[in-house]
């Protein structure tokens, strides 16, 4: 009880810092506030669930830091009707926290073991609108195509084409562009037809989005995501 207490305490700092930090969309804020980072965080972790840092939470994947997780939950503008593809379902924190936000959120991951703990961990809250797949993100979900939006949690160098050909006219992609070790920008992407606007968000630091699917731990490390600067749009063509 003393436990949860604190936990409590420390979440309502959080949003208030998120607040003071331009978080400024009120269902997002809801939205953080009813899902429990606590529930995604590896044990040894506990204690630091509400705090501004990644957390590590296994197959060198992890956990967002709050602001980051803030910021492009807000950059993707979701509504109650949307239907979002989430890349990445990494420890599920992200994906739940859409779910309170859209009508159904379908979630890829390409490591077995991180899908299934997310997967439990949906069914132990009761979050019944988060559809999961075990697999090769790039390609999205081609059998639920006219997404109304897009995350991708893992920076890619160019976006997948399939993501692309994926989202709804007039959808919104948020996603890390760049490379394993050098800048990477938080990209929203708005799309127009066969042309969509881009915008940079600020800088990040995620782990590469990475081909295919892996059945068995591979014991790597963890990396960061860390919140930068901001540009303005531009637009592009969709080839």
């Amino acid at each position: 009880m003393k436990e949860g207490s604190g936990l409590a305490t420390r979440k309502i700092r959080l949003i208030m810092s998120l607040r003071r930090a331009g978080i400024t969309d009120t269902r997002v804020l809801g939205a953080l506030e009813r899902i429990p980072r606590e529930a995604f965080v590896p044990k040894p972790f506990l204690d630091q669930a509400y705090e501004e840092r990644t957390l590590p939470i296994g197959e060198g994947q992890t956990i967002s830091q709050p602001q980051v997780v803030a910021l492009m939950t807000q950059a993707l503008e979701v509504k109650s009707s949307h239907k979002v593809l989430e890349i990445g379902t990494g420890s599920g924190y992200q994906a739940a926290v859409l779910s309170r936000l859209a009508r159904r959120v379908y979630s890829i991951e390409r490591h077995k073991v991180l899908i299934a703990e997310a997967e439990q961990r949906f069914r132990d809250l009761r979050l019944t609108n988060i559809h999961c797949r075990f697999g090769d993100g790039n390609l999205g979900w081609p059998e639920q195509t006219d997404f109304d939006r897009i995350m991708v949690t893992a920076a890619a160098a160019l976006l997948p084409e399939a993501l692309l050909r994926q989202l709804k006219d007039g959808g919104i992609l948020v996603a890390p562009i760049g490379s394993e070790r050098g800048d990477q920008l938080l990209m929203r992407y708005r799309r127009h037809g066969d042309e969509w606007t881009e915008e940079a968000l600020g800088e990040v630091r995620f782990v590469p989005l990475l081909p295919g699917a892996v059945e068995a731990s591979n014991g790597r490390g963890a990396a960061t995501d860390e919140a930068g600067t901001s540009a303005g749009p531009r637009r592009r063509t969709l080839a």
